[in-house]
């Protein structure tokens, strides 16, 4: 039998405090149930003045209201709508099936709220002060908001299924015995989550978790000197856009507002510990903007593997730990100069991105500088990917740097013979991605073999009919290792002038190889 078996429709049970009795008739009548005292200072949830029996009504009778309660009055909507109430006790409403609408605005819970498989339509809790509220596999089928409440021993979501927006602006939320301030692992948004202006003090748990539309974190602030982890969010799937961005400070709280315009006075994405993304899916972007990362020497913001369309890395340049991007597949990848780690902090070996629209200066110097960075040990991955990017987008001759960059960072694994031929060919024609260098050279070679081999003897090969003996032409027919002038097969050269004859021919078809490939790519470009 439940609890309010025997009673009439319009009967109070006879256990009802005063408090309780308004509390029961406002709640047939669908009315909002207010009983501030009118003092701010002394209404306020979570400050230190306390709340009489005249305040307060019993966990228990709530629970009766919302799970057994009294039908409305004709022509109203049986609803909870309690304002500066106090409840004792814990509020236990695991299981339970919860049909009316439910809102409490700057009340304060003794204990904490249990909900572990509960269902509901909406539920609104806000600015209310909450030792914890427990709510693995809650199931509501609208919102569950919780703009401004303040919770002391954290809030645990795990499988929670929301059906439509799950609100945390402005909420302060303390770790619980695990570390942990939000737990929401598997947990499922059918809409927006928006955490704007959050105040976390542990570890933001959304392992697995799934958002339908976008997840703000807009101007939140997230401290955890506990342990490693402020944002521990692997595999997390957004399939909107992630914000950790700056929120406008005195916007409404109801509001999610897009990136403050210029002038209005905004409160920074903040994070003092490290975050995890790794394994995410993010169907329009990640964005950092003006986003202020503090790590210690041993954490990191780790994207690993993470897939978007757009990484807008633009926050602040975090001074200690690492930035992570190994394996990570964007499209668009949109970054400033300052906003990367020093040398050393980066690492972004499979790091793939198609498309780079940089912030501000941006040079190559700077952006190559960018991709030694994130290889403290050689790796052609990331010039290669690099050159590619430009290349597709016109930038050929950037290209080339890059690649010519790459083989001078490569030189310098190699022993100390190949490393010496390297700055051989770096100096004479650096490494055949300056053609016009090696064009050059063959000039300045045949002009110095011109001269030395009209001092040479040459005596004809056959006393029959030859041409003019022409030192220039010669020297041509030796650089040049396809076209046939009609000298060299002619003369003879002995001694020391055969030998230099074969150090042309050599340095000819070397010459001439590096100026052709770059004809090539120079036609290819075309």
């Amino acid at each position: 039998m439940t609890e309010g078996a025997g009673l009439r429709a319009g009967d109070l049970p006879d256990e009802l405090t005063a408090a309780e009795a308004g509390m029961w008739q406002a709640f047939r009548n669908g009315s909002v149930y207010d009983l501030r005292d009118g003092d701010t200072a002394v209404d306020d949830p979570h400050g230190g003045h306390p709340w009489g029996p005249e305040r307060s009504v019993r966990a228990r009778i709530v629970a009766w209201l919302l799970l057994d309660g009294p039908p409305a009055l004709q022509g109203r909507v049986a609803s909870l709508k309690l304002t500066g109430v106090q409840i004792s006790d814990v509020l236990d409403l695991a299981g339970g099936t919860v049909v009316p609408y439910v809102e409490l605005k700057g009340c304060r819970f003794e204990k904490e709220i249990l909900l572990p498989e509960a269902r509901f339509t909406t539920v609104r809790l806000v600015d209310c002060s909450v030792p914890r509220l427990e709510a693995a596999r809650v199931h509501t089928e609208g919102d569950l908001h919780l703009p401004r409440c303040r919770f002391h021993n954290g809030v645990r979501l795990t499988d929670a299924h929301i059906g439509t927006d799950l609100m945390l602006n402005q909420a302060v939320v303390y770790r619980d015995r695990r570390g942990r301030s939000i737990t929401g692992d598997g947990m499922f948004v059918g809409q927006d989550l928006q955490a704007e202006m959050l105040e976390s003090h542990g570890e933001l748990s959304l392992r697995g978790a799934t958002v339908g539309v976008s997840l703000s974190l807009r101007g939140s602030n997230l401290s955890n000197p506990y342990t490693r982890l402020a944002l521990n969010a692997p595999q997390l799937t957004v399939n909107r856009t992630l914000y950790m961005t700056p929120a406008a400070v005195g916007a409404p709280w109801l509001t999610s507002g897009t990136t403050p315009a210029r002038g209005t006075l905004v409160q920074r994405f903040e994070c003092r510990g490290g975050i995890r993304l790794d394994d995410g899916r993010f169907g329009d972007a990640v964005d950092f903007e003006r986003a202020r990362f503090t790590f210690d020497d041993d954490q990191e913001l780790s994207l690993l593997r993470v897939q978007t369309p757009e990484l807008r890395f633009l926050g602040e340049r975090p001074e200690r730990g690492k930035v992570v991007l190994s394996g990570a597949r964007v499209v668009n990848l949109v970054d400033r100069a300052d906003s990367w780690p020093r040398p050393g902090n980066l690492h972004m070996g499979g790091f793939s991105y198609e498309n780079l629209v940089p912030q501000g200066a941006f040079p190559l110097t700077r952006r190559l500088e960018w991709v030694a960075a994130a290889t403290a040990e050689y790796s052609p991955e990331p010039y290669e990917r690099l050159a590619t990017v430009l290349r597709d987008s016109g930038e050929d001759e950037d290209a080339r740097e890059v690649l010519l960059a790459k083989q001078r960072r490569r030189r310098e694994t190699l022993p100390l013979a190949a490393k010496l031929w390297g700055y051989a060919q770096d100096w004479t024609v650096a490494y055949g991605y300056r053609p016009g260098r090696a064009a050059l050279w063959m000039a300045v070679l045949w002009a110095a073999t011109s001269i030395a081999f009209s001092h040479a003897s040459h005596p004809p090969v056959d006393d029959g009919g030859h041409p003019p003996w022409n030192a220039a032409l010669f020297a041509l027919d030796l650089l040049l290792p396809v076209i046939d002038l009609g000298q060299v097969g002619v003369w003879q050269l002995r001694g020391g002038w055969q030998w230099l004859a074969a150090v042309v021919i050599l340095l000819g078809w070397i010459l001439a190889t590096t100026v052709a490939a770059g004809a090539t790519r120079l036609l290819r470009r075309s």
